[in-house]
């Protein structure tokens, strides 16, 4: 099977993360960047495939030129090449716009069977690209995937949910996106971290892809933040003496809240 595998570099969790004061987008300048945790699930279930079945593993991924750390990470892990769409004029694209630049990405790749990826950024936490870039390549999407199972023309998933687990199936190729149920990541070994440098990395620009630049980019976005503040810190708590009314102090505290 041919495989790709979408990954995103992030700012780390363990980083500080706030917003630009020009244009209100994520400051990805200001915090450590790693490759998505959700993303390693998606690459080590690729990886699974493909030494179960055989074939090949394709890491795509849009972002700026820092995201090549991300990309080799995934490398590192046993992914065969990558592509990557580079371009300044992406900055600020929306959830719509990307899912329309991967297909594009997706486009240039041969005879791919499937596409997997995280279910949603720890970022951005759309949580909606897999199920957009489904529509727009017109492929079945199975989303929130638990466990994934493919013969290399037919994919089936468990997906859960709060009413229970659901099973889905769908023809080749097909968009998958899973949660962090699916798997443990393995670590890369000493000998892949530099097998993975000397791996193809493709780099694209817009052009490149086919990509008309007023389809990208904050400009062109649905929806912008027009403003941001940082959270005010945390208020002193209201403490109740119970002197026998404690029980009415705390309903009419609760009432005032409008949490009554």
């Amino acid at each position: 099977m041919n495989i790709v595998v979408l990954v995103k570099q992030v700012p780390d969790t363990y980083s500080e993360r706030k917003l630009t004061e020009t244009d209100h987008t994520l400051d990805r300048e200001s915090a450590d960047a790693v490759l998505d945790e959700i993303n390693e699930r998606a690459v080590e279930e690729a990886l699974q495939i493909k030494e179960a079945q055989g074939g090949e593993v394709t890491v795509i991924c849009m972002g700026p030129e820092r995201a090549t750390d991300a990309i080799r990470k995934a490398l590192s892990m046993g992914a065969d090449k990558a592509v990557h769409l580079a371009d300044e004029a992406l900055h600020g694209t929306d959830a719509p716009a990307t899912a329309r630049a991967l297909a594009k990405v997706i486009g240039t790749v041969d005879s791919v069977d499937l596409v997997i990826a995280g279910n949603e950024s720890t970022d951005g936490r759309a949580g909606a690209v897999p199920a957009m870039l489904a529509e727009v390549l017109g492929w079945p999407q199975l989303t929130f995937a638990r466990k994934v199972e493919t013969d290399g023309t037919t994919v089936k998933i468990e997906r859960e949910t709060d009413a229970g687990i659901v099973n889905l199936e769908a023809n080749t190729p097909a968009v998958v996106s899973v949660t962090e149920k699916i798997n443990e990541p393995r670590y890369p070994s000493f000998k892949g971290i530099m097998a993975a440098k000397k791996k193809p990395v493709t780099v694209l620009s817009l052009a490149d892809a086919g990509i008309d630049a007023s389809e990208v980019g904050l400009a062109n976005a649905a929806s912008q933040v027009v403003a941001s503040a940082p959270t005010p810190p945390k208020a002193a708590g209201v403490k109740v003496t119970d002197e026998g009314e404690g029980g009415v102090q705390i309903a009419e505290f609760l009432a005032g809240q409008k949490l009554l």
